[in-house]
């Protein structure tokens, strides 16, 4: 009998990652990609497909071996699984990806949130003790989060639940890029750190993190700003500080709210920085946890990239 095979997909807002999975949900191979906002909706599509048809080539699997892609996108997913309702980090609105990526593809798709499918896939294949009650917060370009609530995925009315980066926290802060001020993902986020960096850099201060000219700040990766923190640059020190504050201030909220047993961190910068960010974060929260809700964990997940793929590849697994 042939063996039937899962691709999962994580679309970020700066890569895509595709993974090949077999019936034991064991990720056999895995091809990236760079997303390409820039390219809007229709360049994006093709560069999923691209990765995926990638990681199958790689894999050495013919698609139509494939029983099912799973594929996590940033945003609000319609009710009915069809489609992104809204990806402010890509500037899609009410675009039909279920559908096109089926057309291309020959094979049934799901789609679902991206944090939600990686909080999934960390509970179904990470944590041993399968907790009840959790969160799963993940720090990249913007920041998103997963809950389960009494062991299922809390998706809400309109499946818009889990955007915990637009939880505001500073009502005088910067401009999100969902229009409103303060909220956590514009404090906190990379994009934040670049925002903070840049107008620092602008107003005079150093830090290794510019160009050779010391005025040309690029792209700041998470492995960037891991090394310039490593370094002892002061600039780069002080926005990581204030993530961590600022994230430590999220949890205790969500734990005031929600009394989970655990809080996972997860993204691009928990995976380069976590063991340096997870103390911090640990004293900012638990100084503003209600005394009730102090028996959470926060732990760092370490399943890192893959979190998101595994993630799409259990609800391919579930559907087909």
């Amino acid at each position: 009998m042939s063996r039937e095979y899962f691709i999962g997909v994580d679309l970020g807002g700066t890569k895509i990652l595709a993974g090949v999975f077999d019936g034991n949900l064991k990720c056999l191979i895995t091809d990236k990609n760079k997303t390409k906002a820039a390219l809007g909706y229709s360049g994006v599509k093709g560069r999923i497909i691209e990765t995926i048809r990638g990681a199958l080539h790689l894999a050495g699997i013919d698609i139509s071996r494939v029983k099912g892609v799973g594929i996590g996108a940033p945003g609000t997913i319609s009710k009915d699984g069809e489609r992104v309702l809204f990806a402010p980090n890509l500037d899609w609105r009410e675009v039909p990806l279920k559908t096109d990526i089926e057309a291309e593809l020959g094979c049934p798709v799901w789609l679902g949130n991206d944090c939600s499918l990686a909080t999934l896939g960390i509970h179904k294949c990470e944590l041993d003790s399968k907790p009840n009650n959790m969160v799963c917060i993940f720090l990249g370009t913007g920041i998103g989060a997963g809950i389960i609530a009494n062991g299922v995925i809390l998706e809400g009315e309109t499946q818009a639940a889990g955007e915990v980066g637009h939880m505001v926290l500073d009502t005088e802060g910067p401009v999100c890029g969902c229009g409103v001020r303060g909220c956590y993902e514009a404090l906190a986020s990379r994009t934040a750190i670049y925002n903070k960096i840049k107008n620092a850099v602008e107003n005079g201060k150093q830090t290794v993190l510019v160009e050779d000219d010391g005025k040309t700040l690029t792209k700041i990766r998470s492995g960037k700003l891991r090394r310039a923190v490593e370094a002892g640059d002061k600039l780069a020190i002080r926005v990581l500080d204030e993530t961590c504050f600022y994230t430590g201030v999220a949890i205790a909220n969500l734990c005031n709210l929600l009394n989970p047993e655990v809080i996972v961190m997860g993204g691009g910068m928990v995976d380069q920085m976590g063991e340096t960010m997870l103390p911090k974060i640990k004293d900012a929260a638990f100084s503003r946890i209600m005394l009730g809700a102090r028996e959470v964990r926060i732990i760092v997940s370490k399943l890192g990239d893959d979190a998101g793929i595994t993630g799409a590849a259990v609800l391919a697994y579930d559907n087909a």
